[in-house]
């Protein structure tokens, strides 16, 4: 051992090694042994300085600033920040056109989906067009997206309403409650720029893709058996989320059914989602689920004005106010017994919101072959949050159906955003007063037919089939949404995602490795059944970084595989197990316990006459070895690059003593 260098020799193997494989029960053939070699020397600001630029910037942002000219980095430094300035210098007519017609198709599905949206979260409708016009002003400006159409979406909706209503009435204090939820737009905004500007995204994906499917299926199965309340017309409806007392609630109250309203609703829901699978089977035809929720609100509309529906039972939208969106920076609410849960409601919406709009973005980015900035979808977020707070705006993000309609639409840039911004503003400007006669039922089939979509059967299923710990996650979020709440599915849901990592990390595998016969490869003897074990060894695979959180409990597995070996080969009657080989190839890492686990298992192995033998150690692992004096106490002749070469050597050693 020794050496200055981390470049390894080379370690092909000869044609002769093919040929003569390590048999089971026949002499090894020679092998050459190569030097595990030291990595080079760096400073501890060096090394910090590197792990630091891992977590942190693992994408090197600055890159693209090395040996540019002062005027050119300021250029690069404004499409950094602005992305509207990189797709803007390129923009063209053909460009405009395509966005044109993405921008006023979303812009039909945003504005009923932004009123159904508000009355989702217990905010005035209008409040959800507002959201619709300058949160999407903002991130066109901020957006790494070209396909991210902006808006308020179910699932944060949701919660932040019952998030809300647990404290606060929206009927008897509905100034307070608007306070709220401006404020708690302000700290989702506050929390999801924090998260980009301090490069800390990695936090959002404690929540596992399998507790997200539980969780989301949940939320909407809860979401659409609350909108019974419209399609039945019932006025007095419980406050509970779980689906035990929306149930009890809905048959609690049959003398509020209302036939008119019951007919209209379950027709009109048959035809948004008669629509949506049309478009679902023919993507070409996204045209006709895109139009289908405005065509309903003018169709639904007019029949309530034709036919004076409202006088029969069928409630109606009432009137909304015209003009752009009011100031909000002096409703904010930053003292008083509530802020607390100002803040909470902030950070849950905020952390929900921003999962959703990173996942649709990266998902349409991947369809058309671009990259999208996580961080600065969190930045663009955040502030398009922050300023929408101010401007009487609650929590956006990224809608996946919204997305979905400006993707097929052929959206080019966000400048579709744009556009949908400003048929939002016309509509707040000349055309509010046409949905004073919008009945409240046809905002619930909206929302239904929006969140049925949430449902992924066949992602469950593939859950099921690949990993049955994932499932139980999934079914976990699932239940605790539906049978609790939302906020008590979203806190299973984290906790069972920490808890998958805490097993993980804690109880990580350990197998024994045979030889494939007629290579120098060696695998799981449990996957590969022709993998056969070598007369007097041991060869174990520790398959995770070696730390103190599993450290003991590797030793201690370790120690049982080996007396199992043992009596195995006393049953069997085999040659004397001599030595232990550790393949490390899987140890990414080791700190000061790990480093302590293996002093100790070596100890210990010793005691009972066997060797231990490291092999296939990477250079963060040789190095802490090294700097802690444990590879000297093994010396060379039980350090190897290799599983092979290990055997080779010292099998070659046996002979000599023989």
């Amino acid at each position: 051992m020794g050496g200055s260098s981390n470049r390894v020799e080379d370690l092909s193997y000869t044609d002769s090694d093919l040929e003569n494989p390590l048999p089971v029960s026949a002499t090894i053939p020679p092998m050459e042994i190569h030097k595990v070699c030291m990595p080079p020397k760096r400073g501890t600001l060096e090394a910090l300085k590197q792990r630091l630029g891992e977590i942190f910037f693992p994408d090197d942002p600055l890159h693209q600033f090395k040996n540019q000219s002062p005027l050119r980095k300021l250029l690069l430094g404004l499409q950094y920040l602005f992305p509207i300035f990189q797709w803007g210098s390129e923009y063209s007519l053909k460009l405009l056109k395509s966005d044109v017609v993405s921008g006023i198709t979303i812009a039909s599905l945003a504005i009923p989906q932004g009123i159904s949206y508000a009355k989702l979260a217990n905010l005035p409708p209008i409040i959800g067009l507002y959201s619709s016009f300058v949160p999407p002003l903002i991130y066109a400006l901020l957006g790494s997206s070209r396909d991210l159409a902006v808006g308020p979406v179910s699932i944060a909706s949701l919660v932040m309403g019952s998030m809300l209503r647990e404290m606060v009435s929206p009927v008897k204090d509905p100034v307070l409650f608007l306070q709220l939820a401006f404020t708690s737009t302000f700290f989702a905004g506050v929390f999801q720029a924090s998260l980009g500007l301090l490069r800390l995204g990695f936090i959002i994906d404690f929540l596992s893709k399998a507790t997200l499917v539980g969780f989301m299926a949940g939320a909407a199965i809860i979401v659409s058996l609350q909108q019974l309340k419209g399609l039945l017309g019932i006025v007095h409806f419980t406050t509970k989320m779980g689906i035990v007392p929306v149930m009890a609630s809905v048959f609690q109250h049959r003398g509020e059914w209302a036939w008119q309203t019951i007919l209209m609703g379950f027709c009109f829901l048959v035809f948004l989602l008669t629509t949506r699978h049309i478009s679902l089977r023919k993507p070409k035809l996204f045209w006709v689920s895109a139009a289908a929720p405005l065509a309903s609100v003018i169709l639904s509309t007019l029949l309530v004005f034709i036919f004076k529906a409202e006088n029969h039972g069928i409630q109606t939208i009432g009137h909304l106010p015209k003009g752009v969106n009011p100031p909000s920076a002096n409703m904010l609410y930053f003292h008083g017994e509530y802020l607390s849960l100002a803040i909470k409601t902030g950070i849950v919406t905020g952390i929900l919101s921003l999962t959703e709009g990173i996942a649709v973005g990266r998902t349409f980015a991947s369809l058309k072959n671009y990259q999208v900035d996580g961080n600065k979808e969190m930045m663009a977020i955040g502030l398009m949050n922050m300023a929408g707070s101010c401007t009487s705006c609650y929590v956006t993000t990224g809608s996946f159906s919204r997305s979905a309609v400006n993707y097929n639409a052929g959206s080019k840039t966000a400048m579709s955003n744009i556009i949908m911004a400003a048929t939002v503003l016309v509509t707040l400007l000349f055309l509010m007063p046409l949905f004073f006669y919008t009945p409240n039922v046809i905002l619930s089939a909206i929302i239904i037919t929006a969140v049925i979509g949430l449902i992924d059967f066949g992602a469950a299923i593939r859950l099921w089939k690949v990993d049955k710990l994932d499932f139980l996650a999934c079914l976990s979020a699932f239940l605790g949404v539906l049978l609790v709440s939302v906020q008590m599915g979203l806190a299973i849901a984290v906790g069972i995602s920490i808890f998958k990592i805490l097993i993980h990390v804690t109880r990580p595998n350990a197998v024994i490795l045979g030889n494939i016969p007629g290579t120098q490869i060696y695998q799981n003897i449990g996957y590969y059944r022709e993998a056969m074990r070598v007369p007097s060894f041991l060869v174990l695979s520790v398959e995770s970084p070696i730390y103190f959180t599993n450290s003991t409990y590797l030793q201690e597995r370790i120690l049982r595989m080996v007396r199992e070996e043992e009596e195995r080969i006393e049953a069997c009657n085999e040659n004397t197990l001599k030595c232990v080989i550790l393949d490390m190839a899987a140890v990414t890492a080791i700190d000061t316990s790990g480093i302590g686990a293996i002093t100790e298992l070596k100890k210990t192995l010793e005691k009972k006459s066997l060797q231990l033998v490291l092999t296939h150690m990477v250079g963060d692992v040789i190095e802490k070895l090294h700097l802690s004096k444990t590879l000297e106490s093994f010396g060379s002749d039980s350090v190897y690059l290799t599983v092979g070469e290990a055997i080779a050597s010292i099998s070659s050693g046996y002979k000599e003593k023989l």
